[in-house]
């Protein structure tokens, strides 16, 4: 999926801003233009998973030119994110990892205590750590 994006340009002391019209509520910004597509690509896809969380469809991209006339956006700077859907998939995968023993002992009891399974909670705590980070 291509998502266009609407970039305001910054300047020393200003941020580049950028929209995604196909994504109402999405935004973001950065410090260079480098930086601020690369910080779209990470708002499209926290506001796709949350689309998704919530059960909605994924919003089609539609094409720059449906939105470059928009006199909202005179000045900006455009762009394309790509987003690959598998970045998207709630599909499960299973993996061979290596835990020391003690460590693989001591995830077990922390889950069943918890009412969890291994796999559940170690994929809650991956997902938690990445998000403190």
């Amino acid at each position: 999926m291509r998502y266009p994006i609407a970039i305001e340009p910054g300047d020393d002391k200003h941020a580049f801003g950028v929209v995604v019209p196909d994504l109402p509520g999405c935004f973001s910004a950065g410090d260079s233009l480098d930086d601020a597509m690369a910080q779209a690509r990470d708002a499209i896809l926290l506001h796709l998973e949350g689309l998704l969380d919530e059960g909605k469809a994924l919003p089609q991209p539609s094409p720059v030119d449906m939105h470059a006339g928009n006199p909202d956006f005179k000045g900006w700077i455009w762009a394309i994110v790509e987003i690959d859907p598998e970045d998207l998939s709630d599909a499960v995968e299973r993996v061979n990892i290596t835990f020391p023993k003690r460590v693989l002992t001591a995830a077990d009891r922390y889950a069943a205590a918890r009412g969890e399974t291994r796999s559940g909670f170690l994929a809650r705590a991956a997902l938690e750590t990445m998000a403190r980070d």
